[in-house]
């Protein structure tokens, strides 16, 4: 295993996940090698879901064209007003896919990208199982059984109660663990300056504890 550990905690109709997709590929990317990445499954509650597109639409405004300068408009299409129980199939989806084989990032961005850009409602199983079968070539049976089994949404609601457990509210989240003992909580953020100095500061710090016990060994037992 890597010195560092980076945990990613993400909901699909997250948009800030979204935002924060191209700094964890550039993250993956610079780091690769020497860092382990995980992503896990932090399920929103239905209440912090938009009521309404009204509502998403002046979220989006707000995140996209404000805070990030976003080229292109995310579409509300995929807001289901009348929905109850919040939106857990694609993310249930996107955990199945793992046990198939797909243990990346690809399902999780077709999936987000079906909703928030072509408006897609992958609130519905159905859909979101389409959407998953298409992009994958995965037998749509299989992947619909294994997303709607106990097993899969026992997984997924342990990594969101583990989400809740580190006392943070906000999607994307990110924890960086290293060998040490240190650990750093994000919770929010999207822009790769402060993940890679912490990076940065781990490596070197494991870096000197290695050297260190290569020279002098364990620590005296008195």
């Amino acid at each position: 295993m890597a010195a560092v550990k980076i945990t990613y905690y993400t909901e699909v109709l997250s948009s800030w996940c979204l935002w924060a997709e191209p700094m964890w590929a550039e993250l993956k990317s610079r780091y690769g090698g020497r860092v382990d990445f995980d992503w896990k499954t932090a399920l929103m509650r239905p209440e912090a879901f938009p009521a309404s597109r009204e509502q998403c639409e002046w979220a989006y405004r707000r995140s996209g064209c404000t805070v990030m300068h976003s080229p292109f408009k995310l579409s509300t299409g995929w807001v289901e007003p009348k929905r109850k129980g919040g939106y857990p199939a694609p993310n249930l989806v996107a955990e199945a896919a793992r046990d198939l084989g797909l243990t990346g990032d690809s399902l999780r961005l077709t999936l987000a990208h079906a909703a928030m850009r072509e408006g897609r409602k992958i609130g519905a199983m159905t859909e979101a199982v389409a959407v998953a079968a298409k992009a994958t070539k995965l037998d749509p049976a299989v992947l619909r059984a294994r997303a709607e089994s106990d097993e899969i949404r026992a997984r997924v609601d342990a990594s969101t109660a583990e989400f809740h457990a580190h006392k943070i509210t906000q999607r994307p989240a990110f924890i960086i663990e290293d060998s040490i003992g240190d650990k750093a909580v994000f919770c929010g953020l999207v822009r790769i300056e402060p993940f890679a100095a912490t990076v940065d500061a781990m490596l070197l710090d494991t870096a000197a504890y290695a050297s260190h016990a290569a020279h002098y060994g364990s620590p005296p037992a008195k």
